[in-house]
């Protein structure tokens, strides 16, 4: 049975937390009240979602930093702890807690009199925690000078700035608003990025040429293909790139694509021995297998679609997941088994008693479908 955790946002955002940079800032400015600052966050703090606890944070810096735009932004940099170490090759994603300095900036320093000044305090923002969300106003406001700065950066000694070239001008990153720019504004920051040596640069870069691929997915194939081509970057890690910048192609079964990965369009393969439940209570898991013989050598990429019902009992929710490529010879077989937790408090979406279905892809292609139904939990 599903046992519930403690939640991501209080995690993230906490007293403890609110009383570290309360205290860090407290140092940097003596005038800075650290006692009201933490009580004034602290007063809303539980009640809010995560991105709601950002901006109330951020309201707080408004209210007990210098009014002085310049001057309450130096007061943040003075109170910065060490950058996350830049010697490292995949990880230390830095403190959320940090978030809201960058919001601050992006909400006073988002003018042409202070771009420049800006732009070099979310660089030093960014070695603490990730300001792809900030970067986005000056993009919306100063593209073509934001882009200067930003292709300085691709070569920064810290990896986190790196980084921020790519995610921060995402076509579709998570939570953050949507660019006004060209879907190819940031290829040529990319052009320098993917032969990074740092996979926390790289997936970024990945994850950028996958959002790419839902608006222009002959631009994300064409740039693969050159990059690969190129011969810039170690071949293990132009195959991650490749796999993990087409993840969402393969799932649409794109030609292109597979044909990229080296697996065929169509799966020359036989499906048997399928075992899929009828009935699953929600908050445990949802177990399921097959089996795939090969008639002839082949590549097979193996996901699986769950399909969830509106509160009307619509089968209008789905969601692709991976699970496996395999490499067959002829007549080979493999026998396929997941189990995927049906938790009933999810940030993505709801999981609600009633009719699901179970879908299996093959090389993008649906191979059988399977209805089950969901039921409500046992109580206790």
């Amino acid at each position: 049975m599903y046992r519930r955790q403690s939640l991501l946002k209080d995690q993230l955002f906490n007293r403890d937390k609110v009383a570290t940079i309360a205290a860090q800032l407290g140092c940097a400015h003596r005038a800075f009240d650290a006692v009201s600052f933490e009580k004034a966050v602290m007063s809303r703090l539980p009640e809010l979602e995560l991105k709601q606890r950002i901006s109330w944070i951020t309201d707080c810096l408004e209210a007990h930093l210098p009014v002085d735009y310049r001057r309450a932004v130096n007061v943040m940099l003075r109170s910065l702890p060490a950058p996350c170490d830049p010697q490292l090759l995949d990880g230390d994603f830095g403190d959320f807690i940090y978030a809201p300095y960058s919001e601050y900036v992006a909400r006073h320093g988002c003018t042409r009199e202070d771009l420049v000044f800006s732009l070099a305090a979310l660089r030093e923002l960014t070695t603490r925690f990730s300001a792809e969300f900030a970067v986005r106003s000056f993009i919306h406001a100063f593209p073509e000078e934001t882009l200067v700065t930003l292709t300085r950066w691709t070569a920064d000694e810290h990896y986190h700035v790196r980084r921020l070239c790519s995610e921060g001008t995402r076509p579709r990153l998570p939570w953050a608003t949507r660019l006004g720019t060209p879907v190819d504004y940031a290829v040529p920051l990319l052009d320098s990025l993917y032969v990074d040596t740092t996979r926390f640069v790289t997936r970024s870069v990945a994850n950028h040429v996958n959002d790419i691929s839902k608006l222009d997915p002959d631009l994300a194939v064409d740039t693969l293909q050159r990059w690969r081509r190129s011969g810039q970057q170690a071949a293990r890690e132009m195959d991650y790139v490749v796999r993990h910048a087409t993840r969402s192609l393969i799932k649409q079964g794109s030609p292109r694509a597979l044909e990229l990965l080296g697996v065929p369009v169509e799966a020359s393969v036989t499906v048997s021995k399928l075992s899929f439940p009828d009935r699953v209570e929600l908050g445990s898991e949802l177990e399921f297998s097959f089996t795939i013989r090969a008639e002839q050598d082949t590549e097979v990429i193996a996901d699986y679609v769950l399909h969830y019902p509106d509160t009307q009992g619509r089968l209008t929710g789905r969601k692709v997941y991976k699970l496996k490529r395999l490499s067959l010879a002829r007549h080979e077989q493999a026998t396929l088994t997941k189990r995927h937790l049906l938790r009933p408090r999810m940030t993505t979406r709801t999981i609600r008693p009633g009719r699901h279905e179970l879908e299996l892809l093959l090389n993008g292609r649906t191979h059988t479908k399977h209805a089950f139904w969901v039921t409500a939990p046992t109580p206790h």
